[in-house]
């Protein structure tokens, strides 16, 4: 059912009204209570019974554990068709804490330049949860549906990896509200490992006795220089294979007369092609445990390193001919943009759902340079992925 502008006008308008309430909602990983009883609120007042407001509990199965798990609104079709599934994470990474949102001209901004916004993804539950009380508010005829607003997507897809799939209904279409232009039609995302490696050492007094010490700090740094010669930290391309890897923490130390005899570092890889990724895997492994050897006290003791991994998310390619990439193409030009399909090379919400039996496109909001100071929400963007989520909610790109 086409909406008639003035109808369209106010639904963008309410939209961006939730946007802007959404925004100044505190709700980094582990605590999006608060943002959870505020959609739950809406769609309360929108009328929706009680019943269809439920709760998961994949907080309780993540290692962060955290408030609440993930909401799930499932409403029975009002039109023949298969089961829809949208979809957007809630929670936001830590420097968005203390954001006030701000408009300025098309954009939407943080008020203090020290906070980054929140948009992500912040936009695309405002997308969602503007859909649902349209259709809820004005009883627009759509096929049968489930809105999904997930936890912890930015500490590991947690929501996402635990959702309690029996509560969804078997969705046949899927679609992931999160990221830059609502043109961009992702079909496809890179897979992440994540590595815990610790470095063991021995202290020792670094003026009196350096010599009988064995540094961590100089294991790890062995190691990490190894890798970087070697071409495997940073962009990782060999024989044509493409990935990454990074070292993103270092732990370790509390004095500087004491030779450090422990390092805690976190580090990550990530390619498209599974096997590529677990041959840079192997590569840090055997650097570290190689410098480990190395270094050693006067007395011919050695370090020693334990690394734990574990994969984070795997990586996905939906077929060109999936229905849900279909669909959301038909939607982005009900909407006035032209579809263009991609392939990310960061996690998405859509990689566990696709993992776990759901094939899921993901459609961008309108985020400009999320996790930083400097990120802002283009409305007009905004607008567009609202427009697309509404058609697709109900059933109008088919």
């Amino acid at each position: 059912m086409t909406q008639s502008s003035e109808a369209t006008k106010r639904f963008l308008a309410g939209a961006e009204r939730l946007v802007m309430q959404l925004l100044s909602l505190p709700g980094r990983s582990g605590q999006e209570g608060q943002v959870m009883e505020f959609i739950a609120r809406q769609l309360r007042q929108a009328g929706l019974p009680e019943e269809l407001i439920r709760f998961d509990k994949a907080h309780q199965r993540s290692p962060h554990g955290g408030e609440v798990g993930n909401l799930i609104v499932r409403l029975p079709g009002t039109m023949a068709g298969p089961r829809r599934l949208l979809t957007a994470h809630v929670d936001t990474v830590p420097l968005c804490q203390g954001a006030r949102p701000v408009r300025r001209g098309k954009w939407i901004v943080p008020a203090d330049r020290h906070t980054a916004l929140g948009a992500d993804d912040r936009s695309g539950t405002a997308a969602l949860l503007a859909t649902a009380l349209e259709i809820i508010k004005r009883r627009l005829p759509h096929p049968p549906l489930v809105f999904l607003w997930t936890v912890q997507e930015e500490v590991g897809l947690y929501g996402a990896r635990n959702v309690a799939l029996g509560m969804l209904g078997k969705p046949r279409l899927a679609f992931n509200f999160d990221g830059s232009s609502p043109e961009k039609v992702t079909i496809g995302a890179t897979g992440g490992y994540r590595m815990d490696i610790a470095i063991y050492g021995k202290a020792s007094h670094a003026g009196n006795a350096p010599e009988a010490g064995v540094s961590a700090l100089v294991i790890a740094a062995l190691a990490i220089a190894r890798l970087q010669a070697e071409g495997w930290h940073g962009r990782v391309e060999k024989d044509g294979r493409l990935g990454t890897s990074n070292v993103g923490v270092i732990r370790g130390g509390e004095a500087t007369n004491v030779v450090m005899p422990m390092v805690e570092l976190r580090a990550e890889a990530r390619s498209h092609d599974p096997r590529f990724r677990q041959q840079i895997v192997e590569r840090y492994q055997e650097c570290f445990r190689h410098a480990a050897r190395q270094v050693r006290s006067h007395q011919g003791v050695a370090g020693r390193v334990t690394i734990r991994g574990r994969l984070d998310y795997e990586s996905f390619r939906l077929a060109d001919d999936e229905p849900a990439v279909l669909a959301a193409e038909a939607a982005v030009r009900r909407a006035g943009g032209q579809p263009m399909r991609a392939i990310s090379n960061g996690g998405l919400d859509a990689n566990w759902l696709t993992a776990r039996g759901i094939p899921t496109v993901s459609i961008g909001c309108g985020v400009e340079n999320a996790h930083t100071a400097g990120e802002r929400l283009d409305l007009r963007q905004f607008r567009m992925a609202c427009q697309i989520a509404l058609s697709l909610a109900t059933g109008e790109a088919r």
